[in-house]
């Protein structure tokens, strides 16, 4: 199984994910860390990703190979994140067969209507509930 985190600006969306992932779930499970920038990608592998790429090429070559896609709603958005996910990145993230894991934090103008807001750390929980439900369906 092969999960994709991705994540922009400073990474710290996706670093919280995949340091969530591993206390849980251990080193059972290959994480790609996809950044939109070096920052966030180097703050990703710090948390403990298995393997990083950076990039617009990189994100949409990840996105076929791939099990599941994680990080925020606004991956989804061509020119979110202060215009680093572009279109491209944002189709090829949309169009993956990858299930897509999404929290519900956006900085754009984007409302999600029937969505409780809750703190970080307890939508990552969710997130690996879900992980660990799928893993052991595989």
């Amino acid at each position: 199984m092969k999960l994709m985190v991705m994540d922009g600006q400073g990474g710290g969306i996706g670093s919280t994910i995949i340091k969530g992932i591993r206390k849980s779930v251990g080193n059972d499970i290959m994480i790609l860390a996809l950044g939109t920038n070096s920052i966030a990608t180097s703050g990703m592998m710090k948390a403990g990703a298995n393997k990083g790429g950076t990039g617009e090429n990189a994100i949409i070559q990840t996105c076929k190979k791939v099990n599941f896609i994680i990080g925020p709603v606004s991956i989804l958005f061509a020119n979110s994140m202060m215009g680093e996910v572009t279109p491209l990145m944002a189709s090829a993230v949309s169009t993956s067969k990858a299930k897509k894991l999404l929290i519900p934090l956006t900085q754009e103008e984007v409302c999600i209507v029937g969505i409780t807001k809750e703190p970080l750390p307890h939508l990552v929980d969710q997130v690996i509930s879900l992980i660990k439900e799928e893993f052991s369906n595989v």
